[in-house]
């Protein structure tokens, strides 16, 4: 089972229909017991980390993502989804995140041209074996909808980069967790192709952990 995590974003919906579109058991939550004992966890997002946080923090959610994620349960974050997971953020003030990665929410250059960048822009990918990525071309483009970036000092944890303006992490990927900038759900037929990666990556996880799990043959 695959938690959801509601706590009010704009793309829930859209973000739901995919993952059920591959294939994912999923329930959709903002109970931090139900969130905690998931054998994957998702957390969607559009909009502002500062309200993200605020709501987060509001519906007692901040300890526990940073508890999945060190718990090695596979953990998909999207958009601001994946901003929060540094460690303070810019947006509306200097604010703290939930201080998962290294780095600091920063706002994409003037010289980018139109901010927010909204549309399709190609992510270069820096882990192509990572098995989230697995089957999807190098050179890909995504949907993005967003003004700010995750900046972080620590290149092993980028899995994938985008040029707008400034060279920024489009993919991080570290331990069981994944976080894209760009909307998966948004992203037509490779964007599919990553949540359907993602729920395999927590079936196979969750098969690991079963005694009672049937052997596969190879």
């Amino acid at each position: 089972m695959i938690a959801v995590i509601d706590y009010g974003a704009g793309n829930l919906r859209s973000a739901v229909r995919a993952l059920q579109h591959v294939g994912a058991d999923l329930t959709v939550t903002d109970d931090p017991a139900v969130i905690a004992a998931a054998q994957g966890v998702v957390l969607p997002g559009v909009g502002a980390t500062f309200d993200t946080m605020s709501e987060l923090d509001r519906r007692g959610l901040s300890a526990v993502i940073p508890q999945v994620i060190a718990a090695q349960t596979p953990f998909l974050g999207i958009c601001v989804g994946m901003q929060v997971l540094a460690q303070t953020s810019e947006e509306f003030g200097e604010h703290p995140c939930l201080g998962v990665v290294p780095g600091r929410v920063t706002k994409l250059p003037e010289r980018a041209g139109k901010v927010p960048q909204i549309g399709w822009n190609q992510v270069r990918f820096a882990n192509p074996d990572h098995p989230v990525l697995s089957g999807i071309p190098d050179g890909t483009d995504f949907y993005f909808v967003h003004s700010y970036y995750v900046d972080t000092p620590d290149n092993a944890i980028v899995a994938g980069r985008t040029e707008y303006g400034v060279n920024f992490p489009a993919v991080l990927a570290f331990g069981s967790a994944v976080a894209t900038q760009f909307h998966p759900e948004k992203s037509g037929r490779w964007g599919l192709a990553l949540l359907r990666n993602f729920v395999q990556l927590v079936q196979r996880s969750s098969a690991s952990l079963d005694p009672q799990a049937a052997p596969r043959l190879a």
